[in-house]
């Protein structure tokens, strides 16, 4: 994947960079340093590969969701990343994070976290290694995400409310670089998505790329002689599971990566987190890329309905490669998320997250023939957002 691959100096095309403070360069330099070296380590790999399979419960299934194909005359296929143990995909980047951090010699981990499925992931490696831990979540995210936020509090961790801005994901992200800022020396800051300075966009598409190593030879195993899916869809507010669905089929130029992004109550309305469709070139938490700005670079407060994606712009990896063809982006209202969740749970069981309702819900925007195959990645599971769902849905 060398075209589509970071470079020496932490770009894809124009979009990446380290645009951090002077006081964290030298920690972001570290890490730039070492990280590769780490995570091609035989030790690394064979305990991560270890925790991969016997803690986080790997590979997760590819499932023929069969009501769903009969629905849209194409074969849907579900890769699950909801029966990962915490219920989301976010446990593969946490779990790699942790051993790099625990490898540079750190004794504190810090993290920001929306939909609280990152922040539940590192609390639980962070309880697992035994490490310090420090959540940062935006208020309005601690108040609808309650039941992620007691998971953190169970596993030990201090969750700490962000109280500026929107008070959601971006502000818990500002909090969090201010914690590292204060801290730099004991402290690893354990980004959640493709986001930030380089070099973690780089660092968690790889941890992220399980997603789509799995689902490639699970496909091929499952297909009936199909090499490859047509189509591969996933969510994207700052992107991980993105990377990780699409990662090992960059290079197949004839399988179709479509990124859903969060419409808001629209993409012409105010109210909308689509960063890539309504967005700008900028730089944001350490990383030139598409975002929400005014016409004077102020950030753009984000909505969703969807605590995940609810995010002013996105990963670099995602800007460039929306911006080279690669990946084409699409967009899904709050509505056509929760129409998605729903189809999804009468059809086949499966209570999807938000997150992952927008990805389902691209499926109406796709112009499917008979017999394409469709991978969607179900990044994670709906219990967290049940508390929406009772109320959209006069539960």
């Amino acid at each position: 994947m060398s075209k589509y691959q970071v470079n020496n100096n932490g770009y894809y095309g124009r979009f990446g960079g380290q645009y951090v403070p002077e006081m964290l360069y030298p920690n972001v330099e570290t890490l730039r340093h070492s990280y590769l070296d780490i995570i091609n380590s035989d030790s690394f790999q064979k305990e991560y590969k270890e925790l991969l399979k016997n803690y986080v419960g790997r590979p997760t299934p590819l499932t023929l969701a069969k009501r769903m194909s009969a629905e849209y005359n194409a074969n849907i296929w579900l890769k699950r990343e909801d029966c990962a143990h915490t219920g989301a995909h976010k446990i593969n980047n946490a779990i790699g994070q942790i051993l790099i951090a625990r490898h540079m010699g750190k004794t504190r981990i810090i993290a920001e976290t929306g939909a609280g499925q990152h922040g539940v992931a590192t609390a639980t490696v962070c309880a697992m290694f035994g490490m310090k831990c420090a959540v940062y979540m935006g208020e309005v995210d601690i108040e609808r995400q309650a039941p992620n936020v007691a998971r953190m509090k169970m596993l030990g961790a201090e969750v700490i409310p962000a109280v500026s801005g929107n008070m959601t994901l971006k502000d818990a992200t500002n909090e969090a670089l201010r914690d590292w800022i204060s801290n730099p020396e004991d402290t690893f800051y354990l980004i959640g998505s493709v986001v930030g300075p380089h070099p973690y966009p780089d660092m968690v598409a790889k941890l992220q790329a399980i997603i789509s190593e799995e689902s490639k030879s699970q496909f091929r195993e499952q297909s009936g002689g199909k090499d490859l899916p047509d189509y591969v869809v996933a969510c994207i507010g700052g992107g991980s599971n993105a990377a990780g669905s699409f990662y090992y089929y960059l290079n197949d130029e004839n399988v179709r990566l479509i990124a859903i992004e969060a419409a808001g109550l629209g993409l012409n309305s105010k109210d909308t987190a689509a960063s890539i469709s309504r967005g700008s070139e900028g730089i944001i938490h350490g990383s030139r890329t598409m975002l929400m700005q005014t016409d004077d670079g102020q950030i753009i407060e984000p909505y969703s309905i969807s605590a995940g994606l609810d995010y002013p712009g996105v990963g670099p990896l995602h800007s460039f490669l929306s911006e080279c063809g690669r990946e084409t982006v699409l967009a899904a209202t709050d509505q056509e998320a929760l129409d998605a969740a729903i189809e999804l749970t009468r059809l086949e069981g499966i209570i999807p997250a938000l997150e992952s309702a927008h990805a389902l819900a691209g499926l109406r925007k796709l112009k499917l023939k008979k017999n394409d195959n469709v991978i969607v990645t179900i990044s994670g599971r709906g219990d967290k957002d049940m508390a929406t769902y009772m109320n959209r849905f006069n539960l």
